[in-house]
């Protein structure tokens, strides 16, 4: 198959030693790339009750045979392994440039295990490997320092991945950072790298895979430009980044304020329109997006010339989340993550769980060595610094809020999570579907990996494509079976690699897979590949522990709110529940996917080793 190198280094940290690893065409056709392909070769390494932070447990570094193919809105790669944050299976994803210079060392990826002696970063230069020591970094420079340093050594044509403070103290919802302010940021994939004493990847090189037909995909990608340009949200990411959604959210009741416990908030204070008002602001973009949805802002206070962001998460994580709508403070507990390197979504979730818990009187001052009171900002950004520097209340907030309630003996039901990983800020009760794709899917909370908040509407071609046909967003009938295809649709951007918001038919993409890699593949067979991707990344939960009762939405997130868009609404589990099992052919009792399913995917030594 054309569109891959064919190949990935394969680097051991704890022996330095480097090679080839070989991707032969059958894995390419079945897993694609991405974190499909990651999740296979993950797969040998998993071993019930393994420490995510053991030398064994590799972090992957992979990009799809879209990446590098001029195609837009394809400069993606998923960073995948064991996650730190919930000890089950962990992806993330980043753009900016790095992903297609990863490619052009003329690997399809790079899988690391072990643990070196001493701090490292890895230099990949046209092939060539190094691995270099970082003492000088490690402890002494945050993430845009050690992209300015090491780029600096490495040259302009370089892109560096790394982790800050937050991966270095191994804080669960660590992220990696690149390209200045992208972030891999959910599943604590940091950490992981700060387990292996791994500061930084360095990438660069000029290799470019072959592509089957590329006067057909010179066609192709005018298409797909067309696409991009006339879809209607196209503009509104150009003005106001994805926190153009706010409005729509909050009169929906997707945006979650309080701490899940409210829906209804000032969305005008902190909307799209008011930070374009207040901040000079300008667009980024990753390579070959016309779009631009990445937010810049300059001349932010006389220290700080310039920051990136916020986007429409981070703006609700530690804005309604926590009842506090002053935009300055929202912009720096933004940029103190991306310096520092951790997730924003976990660490809002996380404050606004101890702002509740205060509120209660489970947290006291004396607990806490402070007040901490909703809306606050100043309180906000100290508990950043807190989480930051693993001091006082900081560290067991640093841990998350599903082992923040085991430490203080909160009610599980009030944590908000679901397998270890904070929710996002797409509230469960605003679509049936997404509360179902939050409990089944394969990295826990993930709105990513069921695109309700953009999929569930009348009329998306997408869906109309796929049988995907919603006609109200608060009906539970029938959720569960239409929920598993588009689950399994959204499994494909991580894998081929394509950025989410690219509003590309099905059909499209198909014929860009085909017209890639010379294998002829038809709408349907996406299906297919996702199918057996989410099936995949089940098994692995499943060896790590996960029944069905994980497939659980916590009461926090899930009982009827009295006002709003959601008022009177609670998400139907168990009805969506049991269609979901019964049409993926999942197992009721253990919650694994049936033996003839396994098979009937391909999956025929998964099947051989779960049962």
């Amino acid at each position: 198959m054309k569109g891959y190198f064919g190949k990935f280094l394969k680097i051991n940290l704890t022996n330095d030693q480097t090679g080839e690893m070989p991707i032969g065409e059958a894995d390419q056709g079945k897993y694609i790339g991405g974190s499909t392909l990651a999740a296979k070769i993950v797969y040998d390494y998993v071993k019930p009750g393994m420490d995510p932070l053991s030398p064994g447990n590799p972090i992957i570094f992979n990009t799809g045979p879209f990446t590098g193919s001029n195609v837009p809105m394809v400069s993606r790669a998923a960073i995948c392994g064991i996650s730190p944050g919930t000890g089950l299976w962990g992806e993330a994803t980043t753009g900016g440039k790095f992903p297609v210079r990863l490619k052009s060392t003329g690997y399809d990826g790079i899988i690391i295990t072990g643990k070196a002696k001493k701090p490292v970063y890895i230099l990949i230069e046209e092939g060539a490997c190094k691995i270099c020591d970082a003492t000088h970094l490690w402890g002494k420079t945050d993430c845009y320092e050690t992209q300015q340093r090491l780029k600096a050594e490495a040259g302009k044509n370089a892109s560096v991945a790394c982790i800050g403070a937050g991966g270095e103290n191994l804080i669960s919802y660590s992220t990696i950072m690149n390209d200045e302010g992208r972030a891999a940021g959910r599943c604590g994939m940091g950490a992981l790298m700060g387990s292996k004493n791994l500061k930084a990847l360095v990438v660069s090189g000029k290799q470019k895979s072959q592509i089957a037909n590329p006067e057909k995909l010179k066609e192709v990608i005018r298409e797909a430009r067309d696409a991009i340009k006339s879809n209607a949200n196209t503009q509104a990411y150009k003005l106001y980044g994805t926190n153009f959604y706010m409005d729509l959210a909050m009169r929906l009741g997707d945006a979650p304020a309080k701490y899940f416990t409210k829906s209804v908030f000032p969305a005008a204070k902190i909307h799209g329109p008011a930070f374009r008002d207040r901040y000079h602001m300008s667009n980024y973009a990753c390579s070959g997006c016309p779009i631009g949805c990445g937010r810049v802002i300059k001349n932010f206070t006389e220290d700080i010339k310039q920051v990136d962001g916020p986007e429409y998460e981070t703006v609700g994580a530690f804005g309604p989340l926590c009842m506090n709508f002053d935009l300055d403070s929202i912009v720096m507990a933004n940029h103190l993550c991306n310096v520092h390197g951790i997730d924003t979504i976990s660490a809002g979730v996380s404050i606004a769980f101890a702002m509740y818990l205060f509120e209660k009187g489970i947290l006291t001052k004396e607990k806490a060595g402070m007040n901490i009171f909703w809306g606050e900002s100043d309180t906000i950004l100290e508990l950043v610094n807190l989480i930051i520097n693993q001091e006082g209340i900081g560290t067991l907030l640093s841990k998350g809020v599903k082992q923040m309630a085991a430490a203080l003996g909160v009610n599980p039901e009030e944590a908000a999570h679901v397998k270890g990983l904070e929710f996002p800020m797409h509230d469960p009760r605003a679509y049936q579907g997404a509360a179902l794709s939050y409990a089944v899917g394969p990295r826990g909370a993930c709105h990513l990996k069921g695109e309700f908040y953009s999929l569930d509407a009348p009329g998306n071609d997408i869906g109309l494509e796929l049988g995907i046909t919603f006609s109200d967003k608060d009906d539970p009938s029938q959720k569960g079976a239409l929920s598993a295809k588009l689950l399994q649709f959204c499994e494909l951007y991580n894998s081929f690699t394509l950025c989410q918001f690219a509003p590309l038919p099905a059909q499209m993409i198909a014929g860009i897979l085909t017209t890639i890699t010379g294998s002829d593949f038809k709408t349907m067979d996406l299906l297919s590949f996702g199918e057996r991707s989410l099936n995949l990344k089940r098994v692995i939960n499943n060896k790590l522990g996960v029944t069905r009762k994980d497939d659980h939405i916590p009461d926090i997130a899930r009982k009827a709110l009295k006002e709003g868009g959601t008022a009177g609404i609670e998400p139907d589990m168990d009805l969506m529940l049991k269609e979901f099992y019964s049409v993926s052919n999942w197992d009721w009792e253990t919650g694994k996917p049936k033996k003839e399913k396994l098979v009937e995917l391909g999956l025929d030594f998964v099947a051989q080793d779960l049962y």
